[in-house]
C-alpha cells in the first residue's frame, strides 16, 4: 500500500474591506458577502465593527489591528493566511489604511505571496472631493495634521505653494486652530471646501474663502462638531504661487531676522510683493 499524503492547502486571501463612513446603506453586498465568508475579520477597533457586524445579523470572530500592535500580530496573521484561512481587514470606517493602520500587513501579505484583495466602497476623502467643486482632476492628501501647533504651521508653510486641490482629515477639537493655520500660510482669500459628518443625519458642506468659512465655523458651534474633511484650491496662477512661496520662506527667514528684513528677503527671493509678506513699515 502507498502511504496517504496530505495536500496542503492553498493559501487563503486578505481582503481589505471598505466599510461605511456613516450611513450603514453604503456597505456593498460584496462587502457584506466577504465579511460573512471569511474566517476572521481583523478590525482597527473591535468592539465598533462588533456593532457593524451585528447590525446586519453577523457574528465572526475579530481580531484587534491598530497602530500599537500591527507590527506584532502581522506575522501571526500571514501564518493563518499561509495555512488557507481567508481574512478581512477593515477600518473603523471607510477605507483600510486610509490614515488608518494595516500596511504593514499587507506588505508582509504580499511579500509572502498572498494574494491581496480590495473589496472598494467609502472613503472621506474621496467623497468630499466629489461634492466639492473643487479642481480634482490632480489633488494631494495629507490625511490629518499635526497635533502640535508648531508642526502643524511648518507642514501647512511648506504646502502653501502646491498647485494641486488639497485634502485633510481633521477633527472637532482642533478645527479652529487647523483653520488659523491655514490662513496664516494661505492666506485668508483662498477658496476651501468643508465637509462636516459627510453620510450622516447633520452632513453639511461649507464652501467660500478661508475667512468666510472660519467665521461661520465661529459662529456655529454646530459647525464645530463631528468630523471633517478640510480641502482648499491649489496655488493657481504664477502670482499665487510666488505669494505661497513667499510666505513660506518669511515664515523660515522671521525666525532669525527682524520681520522686515526677513519679508524683504523673502520678497527677493520668490518674487512675492513684499506687503503681502509682512504689513509693517
Amino acid at each position: 500500500m502507498h502511504p496517504v499524503t496530505s495536500t496542503p492547502s492553498a493559501p487563503g486571501v486578505l481582503h481589505i474591506v471598505a466599510t461605511p463612513i456613516g450611513n450603514l446603506g453604503d456597505l456593498s453586498p460584496r462587502a457584506l458577502d466577504t465579511l460573512r465568508n471569511v474566517a476572521a475579520i481583523c478590525a482597527e477597533d473591535t468592539r465598533h465593527t462588533r456593532q457593524l457586524l451585528s447590525h446586519f445579523g453577523l457574528d465572526k470572530p475579530l481580531v484587534a489591528l491598530h497602530q500599537h500592535n500591527e507590527d506584532a500580530q502581522a506575522a501571526q496573521l500571514i501564518a493563518r493566511l499561509q495555512g488557507g484561512d481567508s481574512l478581512a481587514l477593515v477600518s473603523d470606517a471607510g477605507t483600510p489604511l486610509v490614515s488608518d493602520p494595516g500596511f504593514r500587513v499587507v506588505r508582509a501579505a504580499r511579500a509572502a505571496g498572498i494574494r491581496v484583495s480590495p473589496v472598494p466602497g467609502a472613503c472621506a476623502a474621496i467623497a468630499a472631493l466629489s461634492v466639492a467643486g473643487l479642481p480634482s482632476d490632480r489633488f494631494v492628501f495629507e490625511g490629518f495634521l499635526p497635533a502640535k501647533a508648531s508642526a502643524r504651521r511648518e507642514r501647512l508653510t511648506r504646502l502653501a505653494a502646491e498647485p494641486r486641490t488639497l485634502i485633510f482629515y481633521e477633527s472637532a477639537h482642533r478645527i479652529d486652530e487647523a483653520l488659523d493655520d491655514m490662513i496664516a500660510a494661505f492666506g485668508e482669500d483662498r477658496p476651501v471646501v468643508l465637509a462636516r459628518e459627510l453620510t450622516k443625519l447633520f452632513e453639511t458642506v461649507l464652501d467660500g474663502s478661508l475667512r468666510e468659512v472660519r467665521e461661520r465655523v465661529g459662529a456655529d458651534p454646530n459647525q464645530r462638531k463631528g468630523e471633517f474633511v478640510v480641502m482648499l484650491e491649489g496655488a493657481g496662477d504664477d502670482a499665487d504661487a510666488q505669494v505661497a512661496e513667499g510666505r513660506r520662506l518669511y515664515a523660515k527667514l522671521v525666525e532669525h531676522l527682524k520681520p522686515s528684513q526677513a519679508a524683504k528677503l523673502a520678497a527677493e527671493l520668490s518674487g512675492a510683493p513684499r506687503k503681502a509678506l509682512y504689513g509693517g513699515e
